[in-house]
C-alpha cells in the first residue's frame, strides 16, 4: 500500500478502504481472464472515481422520489427495461460500476450464471466478489455500452482517456486517465518488487572433483516486464 499512498497521498486511505482495495487485487490476481496491467490500471481506476475513494462497492444515494424518473412509463426507464411501478428505486445503481435498470440487472445474472437471482436481490450486486465479477464481465465483454477493455489496450496501443466510454461517455475522462495511469506505475513497481523477491539467490558453486569439468551455473531468468 505505501506505493498507493505515495501516488495518491490525499485522501488517505481508510482501514475499509484498504481491506476493499486488498480484496480487489485478490479478485484480480484469481482472475484468469485478465492479463493485461493495463486491464487492471483502468478497472482500479474505475472503481476509484466511481466508488469516491472508499474502495468499496456502494449504493446510488437519492430518495425514493428522485428514482422515479427512472421508472416505468418514463423514456429512461423503458431504456433501462423497468417495467414495473417502483423498479427505478429497486434497480438503482450497485456496485464497483453503478449497473442500472431491470435490463442489465438481468443480463448480468444471467452471464454471472446466476439466474434470476438479481433481479430477485439485486443487492447481491454489492457483494464485492459479485460486484468484481460484474465489472470484469461487463469492461471485458462490453456488456455496459458496447465498448470493451481489448479496443482501448491491445498490443501497443494505450488509451486511458476514451477507455472511459466503456462506462460512461468521457464523463470525467481525462480524471480517471490520470488514475490509471498512476496506478499503473504503482502496479508494475509492486510487481517487478514482488518477482525481484521471488527469485532465490544463487548457491555458492562446489568445488568440482579432481578431473571433472565444473558446470557453469543457469543464469537467472529475467521478468517480464508488466507481469502482475
Amino acid at each position: 500500500m505505501s506505493g498507493y499512498a505515495q501516488a495518491f497521498p490525499k485522501p488517505a486511505l481508510t482501514t475499509s478502504a484498504i481491506q476493499g482495495l486488498n480484496e480487489l487485487l485478490a479478485s484480480v490476481e484469481q482472475d484468469a481472464d485478465i492479463s493485461d496491467i493495463r486491464w487492471v490500471a483502468y478497472m482500479l481506476a474505475t472503481v476509484k472515481h466511481e466508488c469516491a475513494n472508499t474502495w468499496q462497492p456502494i449504493l446510488e444515494r437519492g430518495s425514493t422520489s428522485y428514482f422515479d424518473k427512472y421508472n416505468a412509463g418514463t423514456a429512461i426507464g423503458a431504456r433501462l427495461g423497468n417495467t414495473q411501478p417502483g423498479d427505478g428505486f429497486k434497480y438503482r445503481g450497485r456496485g464497483y460500476v453503478q449497473i442500472t435498470g431491470r435490463n442489465n440487472y438481468g443480463a448480468l445474472g444471467k452471464a454471472l450464471r446466476l439466474g434470476t437471482q438479481m433481479l430477485d436481490n439485486p443487492e447481491l450486486a454489492l457483494k464485492p466478489e459479485i460486484a468484481y465479477q460484474i465489472m470484469s464481465y461487463g469492461m471485458r465483454r462490453g456488456a455496459f455500452t458496447g465498448r470493451r477493455l481489448a479496443q482501448f489496450f491491445q498490443g501497443p496501443e494505450c488509451d486511458y482517456l476514451n477507455a472511459r466510454k466503456i462506462i460512461n461517455g468521457l464523463d470525467q475522462a481525462q480524471k480517471i486517465q490520470g488514475y490509471a495511469i498512476a496506478l499503473e506505475r504503482v502496479l508494475t513497481a509492486a510487481a517487478q518488487t514482488r518477482t525481484s523477491a521471488a527469485v532465490p539467490a544463487m548457491p555458492a558453486r562446489a568445488a568440482a572433483a579432481p578431473g571433472v569439468e565444473p558446470v557453469p551455473p543457469v543464469p537467472p531468468v529475467s521478468p517480464v516486464p508488466g507481469s502482475v
